[in-house]
């Protein structure tokens, strides 16, 4: 079974895979696996344009985890989306060094939905779990998974509502 861990950068991806491999799970971060797809790079938002398509198509599907924002996209069984608060996200996102306007793009696709939306898009509600990380540790968070993955914490998602973090006049 192949389960994904997506979300808006900064929600967490990489923290809780790495927890999830130190307990034992295989976990394929896509980053890793992206690279031949590049297709360009846009500097000014610091970021590579993949071939989406072809990398989706080509993909070897594992038994375990794959993580990455853009894990929603593949053939998944089932499908965990990390969220996170855009006041918390905005100060997880800082450190990183990403220019302002990355930031608030990244601030505004999590106030909006974005990850979530798609992941609806690509799979059935009963296939998802959403995950509300703001206040939860990576342990907290992978805890919730395995349940997740084993069949005792059921599907759950849209109960988050981020819109009142919306920055207006932007």
């Amino acid at each position: 079974m192949m389960t994904g861990i997506t979300g808006t950068p900064g929600t967490g991806k990489t923290s809780v895979a790495a927890e999830l491999e130190r307990r034992g799970h295989t976990v394929v971060r896509l980053t890793d696996t992206v690279r031949p797809y590049v297709i360009e790079e846009d500097r000014d938002r610091q970021t590579l344009v993949v071939d989406v398509d072809r990398w989706v198509e080509e993909f070897e599907p594992v038994d375990g985890i794959v993580e990455g924002h853009l894990a929603h996209l593949l053939p998944c069984d089932r499908v965990v989306v990390l969220r996170c608060r855009p006041d918390v996200l905005r100060r997880r996102l800082a450190p990183r060094n990403y220019p302002e306007e990355k930031i608030a793009e990244n601030v505004e696709a999590e106030a909006l939905d974005v990850i979530l939306i798609e992941t609806l898009d690509e799979h059935p509600g009963e296939h998802v779990l959403e995950v509300d990380s703001t206040d939860l540790s990576a342990g907290d968070c992978a805890d919730r998974i395995e349940r997740f993955i084993q069949g005792v914490l059921p599907p759950s998602y849209g109960s988050i509502d981020w819109t009142d973090y919306l920055e207006v006049g932007r």
